[in-house]
């Protein structure tokens, strides 16, 4: 029996979703109907407002539903640490640890040949414009150990050995060719405690 075209609709959305198959899909969307209109209509409603409501931080990049996160206006942060990570999602894992105490950038993506990805794409140029504040005196590249992490890391520390800033990398008590978004946080407070420095 095929599901009627509306209900088909939302469970191939679903399974857009990361780590969500066919099966995962259509339970949710045969689960949301199951709780009737008003549980949808809520979901929607939901989804409007991130929409519309969640973006990007000014200054670092991570998740905000204001101008500035609250991570860049925590005054008890560390100002003098920052970790630059590829995603903002990357922000929420080292928050979930609670070990780092500094700050973070969000490149917004690593250096992928293959994927036709240059540092051009990337927010080097903010970064930049970032490090001019003499607060700053630590880099941590807390980049996912796979190839592209492993390289944007290498080209990071070329550009940023001039500047004369403490460069480290997290230590690899991550896997390589794993994400981080899906350590867990005894791994990532390990890599963070073992960052060594980078040389360009």
């Amino acid at each position: 029996m095929n599901l009627p075209a509306p209900l088909q609709a939302v469970v191939e959305a679903f399974q857009k979703l990361p780590g969500v198959g066919a099966k995962s899909a259509q339970r949710m969307a045969l689960h949301l109907l199951k709780e009737g209109p008003q549980s949808m209509d809520h979901l929607g409603n939901l989804l409007t407002q991130a929409a519309h409501r969640v973006g990007f931080c000014e200054r670092c990049g991570a998740f905000t539903d204001q101008p500035a996160c609250s991570i860049c206006r925590d005054p008890k942060r560390d100002a003098t640490v920052i970790a630059v990570v590829a995603e903002a999602s990357n922000v929420l894992s080292f928050e979930r640890n609670g070990h780092f105490h500094g700050r973070y950038f969000v490149l917004g993506g690593l250096i992928s040949p293959l994927r036709g990805v240059g540092p051009d794409q990337l927010k080097i140029r903010e970064l930049l414009k970032l490090l001019e504040d003499h607060e700053i005196q630590e880099i941590i590249l807390a980049l996912n150990p796979t190839m592209d992490g492993e390289s944007t890391a290498a080209w990071l520390a070329r550009v940023l050995e001039p500047l004369g800033l403490k460069v480290t990398r997290i230590g690899m008590g991550l896997p390589v060719g794993s994400d981080l978004e899906y350590a867990d946080d005894l791994t990532l407070s390990r890599a963070m405690e073992g960052r060594r420095p980078v040389k360009g």
